[in-house]
């Protein structure tokens, strides 16, 4: 008697290639030793990444919190107290001017290029390199730029608005590119659906998709303050290193990345620059949180 083919017993040749594959390097043993070999590697980087934050955090709170005295935050700066206060006011009006130039510029091309620009414009295309090419741009030449022309050309000298404007190209890209995958981001259903109602295309943009993409815009302005608040070496060139608070426009001033700068490079306060590292850190995490609870209402409305 034959035996019975396949077409009898169906399941038999489909349990027979499972043993098969089974056995197999490849079959589903591997797969798995290979998922867990990949959700380990990826469970270490994340490890590794959140260790090295929290020890620096931790080194800065460390070295930086004991010497936090009420001379620090005087209102005047000498050579004995190394106020911080000065830095303080500036680095709010720095921070403040600069997203106040940047933000309006960045936001409208970015929905002139998502919304408005047409397929394979090469307007688009220009402004698209253009952005890339301002983004791997380093600091020093924003720098070097804000002196030739803010500074010396203008006539403007170490000034608040020659140091807001140099950090306003510089951030620039940052805020556009954010903004344009934010754009992008939304669902093409949100504007039909407001199309649908009778909406034309300025409320449908303003009204329907801004909203909907304000969590990714606001991340990349949140990403920008990071940058202007850290930056120093574009602002000795153009916003200068004065120890006073810069009181308008066109009056120098140093931030408290600057300040910490010249603390440190001096070698005879390096306790006062800790501190305000600390007082940085601070600043840079109370603007973050901020930018999230006004991201969540947003959302939520």
């Amino acid at each position: 008697m034959s035996e019975p083919t396949a077409a009898v017993y169906p399941n038999r040749g489909i349990r027979t290639r499972g043993r098969e594959e089974s056995r197999t390097p490849g079959g589903k043993s591997g797969g798995r030793a290979q998922a867990l070999a990949l959700r380990g590697a990826v469970y270490a980087a994340a490890g590794f990444t959140f260790f090295i934050l929290i020890f620096l955090i931790g080194y800065i709170l460390v070295r930086g919190i004991p010497y936090l005295t009420p001379d620090l935050f005087s209102l005047e700066y000498t050579s004995d107290n190394c106020s911080m206060m000065p830095a303080i006011v500036t680095t709010l009006k720095m921070t403040g001017l600069s997203l106040l130039i940047a933000i309006p510029i960045s936001v409208f091309t970015a929905v002139y290029l998502v919304e408005y620009a047409k397929r394979g414009n090469k307007i688009v295309e220009l402004i698209r390199l253009t952005t890339e090419t301002l983004s791997g741009i380093p600091s020093i030449v924003y720098g070097l730029f804000g002196l030739l022309f803010f500074v010396t050309q203008l006539g403007w000298g170490l000034s608040l608005a020659a140091g807001a404007l140099t950090l306003s190209i510089m951030i620039l890209p940052l805020i556009m590119r954010s903004t344009e995958e934010a754009l992008i981001a939304v669902p093409d259903l949100f504007r039909e659906a407001s199309f649908g109602l009778g909406a034309g295309k300025l409320r449908t943009t303003f009204c329907i998709v801004l909203p909907s993409a304000m969590p990714g815009i606001l991340a990349g302005i949140i990403l920008a303050v990071g940058r202007v608040v850290g930056e120093t070496a574009a602002l000795m060139y153009t916003a200068g290193t004065a120890t006073d608070a810069a009181s308008g426009l066109l009056s120098s001033g140093r931030t408290l990345a600057v300040h910490m700068y010249c603390l440190s490079s001096e070698g005879l306060h390096t306790d006062q620059a800790y501190a305000t590292a600390v007082v940085l850190l601070l600043i840079v995490l109370a603007m973050n949180t901020l930018s999230a609870v006004i991201a969540r209402k947003l959302t939520k409305s």
